[in-house]
């Protein structure tokens, strides 16, 4: 199974476009927030599965401020990030994870990707797809592979 992560599109969609004619066999989309009233736009232009939550922008929005559900044995929990205070760390969104009994946490709000692998839980964040904040400021997604026997693989990607 292929999975798209993305977040903090704020309804600037040019990349995100260019990245789903560019990544084939796409089963899933996960958006991590800030979709800016555009959930409906990414879901049809996504052609797949979405999980999408509610970020610190998107107001009057029905998204779910986080989300757990099963990807295979995968227990996933997502979130924007910003009611864990990610701008500063990870520490509390991660013992939240754990707490839940989560073998992946993704997040976004930060603008800035980080991968963080260890023996009991993967955090992750794709950075802005649309308005990155770190170093070289391209655009950053995360495609998520899962084997059938269960393993996952995490590549940070980069917009042209």
């Amino acid at each position: 199974m292929r999975i798209l992560i993305v977040s903090d599109t704020h309804k600037s969609h040019r990349n995100l476009e260019r990245v789903l004619q560019k990544e084939t066999g796409i089963d899933m989309m996960i958006h991590l927030g800030d979709v800016e009233g555009a959930e409906d736009y990414i879901e049809a232009l996504a052609g797949c599965p979405v999980h999408m939550v509610g970020g610190n922008n998107d107001f009057f929005s029905d998204l779910p401020r986080e989300e757990e559900f099963q990807i295979g044995e995968k227990h996933i929990f997502i979130t924007h990030g910003h009611y864990y205070c990610v701008a500063l760390n990870e520490e509390r969104l991660k013992e939240e994870a754990r707490g839940r009994g989560a073998d992946v946490v993704m997040y976004g709000h930060t603008h800035r990707p980080s991968l963080t692998e260890e023996d009991d839980l993967v955090t992750l964040n794709p950075g802005s797809i649309a308005y990155p904040r770190q170093m070289g400021r391209k655009g950053s997604y995360i495609i998520m592979d899962i084997e059938e026997v269960g393993s996952m693989h995490f590549d940070v990607r980069y917009c042209d």
